[in-house]
């Protein structure tokens, strides 16, 4: 971020990477509303550059980013990322050949995954009441299940191994753990629930469980629980309004996360933050919903998500007011139902966006035009 002498509005560098599937139809999506509303507020300045890091390039080349890619991501505010993954590249290539060689080096430890259920749309849930369906879950995103230790042998015996090790440190563990107390602490609820294993799984999630012990102590107005995350799977459902803020493994909270998207109405509208919590490495925003190869170039992909991960990118970014702006512009959107077909509406992708340009146009744009007026 850099305001000039000329221009004293800050100006942030964001590095685009749409990649694969409907990634470049919600990024592209996701870039229009966002400069629309910076020009319209006029208070900021996006600056995009867009990067092909992609399964096509892949394919070409095989490799998802250059030898340089890093080092050229730590010159960006924030990224935003689309969704990686295509039906002929074997998911565990493509994910740890992008979407993790960013996350990890770049130490974005702190998955942040928020769920609520937006005004116009409904939860699956019956009886689920405006409001009940608020919550966040953060994801230890560094280790744990996704560590990528283990290894095969004897392939193609009978006798053939595999094993995939859960990598938990203490260090890693209090970070994650510290991070999501604090995330509580500055919700109106002020609760927090952990979710383990821990009395099948009783090494790292033992760990888990004394460390949340430990951290809870420093953190005396935030009420905790904790869950078996089989058990968490149904308070989900049966009781959403029990919960508030969610704190899981790498694996546990992302099929947790998963469901909370499609409890509060669809995939298509969740957003995700990869944060490294010290500032020292950009931050890296995506939707949810993956590269969904089945409806790609269809034009029905629901940019909500996208939308949604922007807002959360410009809150990071320092936007809060910003950022809270246009999420109530994109539910205002929701609320007149325009919204794609996994919602319940018939708009399609760019209807979507067109509405959300246009909600902006005639919010902002008015008080902007008065303002110029009055300054004359």
């Amino acid at each position: 971020m850099s305001p000039s002498l000329a221009d004293p509005r800050p100006s942030y560098r964001i590095a685009s990477i749409p990649a694969d599937g409907i990634g470049p139809e919600v990024i592209d999506a996701g870039v229009t509303v966002l400069k629309k509303f910076a020009e319209t507020l006029n208070t900021f300045d996006l600056d995009f550059t867009n990067f092909d890091w992609s399964s096509d390039t892949y394919k070409a080349t095989g490799k998802y980013m250059p030898d340089d890619a890093l080092t050229t991501l730590k010159t960006f505010d924030a990224i935003l990322f689309g969704a990686v993954g295509a039906p002929d590249v074997p998911d565990h290539i493509s994910l740890w050949q992008l979407r993790l060689a960013i996350c990890q080096p770049l130490q974005q430890y702190a998955n942040v995954r928020p769920t609520k259920v937006f005004r116009g749309t409904q939860s699956p849930l019956r009886n689920c009441k405006n409001g009940e369906l608020d919550w966040v879950i953060i994801r230890e995103n560094s280790e744990g299940e996704y560590a990528g230790h283990g290894g095969r042998s004897h392939r193609g015996e009978p006798w053939e191994t595999a094993t995939e090790v859960s990598i938990f440190t203490r260090h890693a563990v209090e970070r994650i753990m510290r991070f999501a107390f604090e995330t509580a602490k500055n919700r109106p609820k002020k609760h927090i629930t952990v979710v383990t294993k821990s009395n099948a799984q009783r090494n790292g999630m033992v760990m888990w469980d004394e460390v949340a012990s430990d951290v809870a102590k420093d953190f005396p107005d935030v009420l905790v629980d904790k869950m078996l995350v089989d058990a968490m799977t149904t308070r989900m459902v049966l009781k959403p309004e029990t919960l508030d803020t969610i704190v899981a493994t790498n694996l546990h909270a992302d099929i947790l996360s998963d469901l909370a998207a499609a409890l509060a109405g669809s995939i298509g509208i969740a957003p995700t933050s990869n944060l490294d919590p010290t500032r020292k490495n950009p931050s890296m925003f995506e939707p949810i919903h993956g590269s969904a190869f089945d409806i790609t170039g269809m034009g029905i992909a629901n940019p909500v998500a996208t939308f949604w991960t922007a807002c959360e990118m410009l809150t990071w970014l320092g936007e809060k007011e910003a950022a809270d702006q246009l999420l109530d512009i994109v539910e205002a959107v929701c609320e007149k139902g325009i919204m794609t077909k996994d919602l319940g509406g018939t708009a399609t992708t760019a209807e979507v966006t067109n509405a959300v340009c246009e909600e902006i146009q005639n919010r902002l744009g008015k008080t902007k035009a008065e303002h110029l007026e009055g300054s004359n």
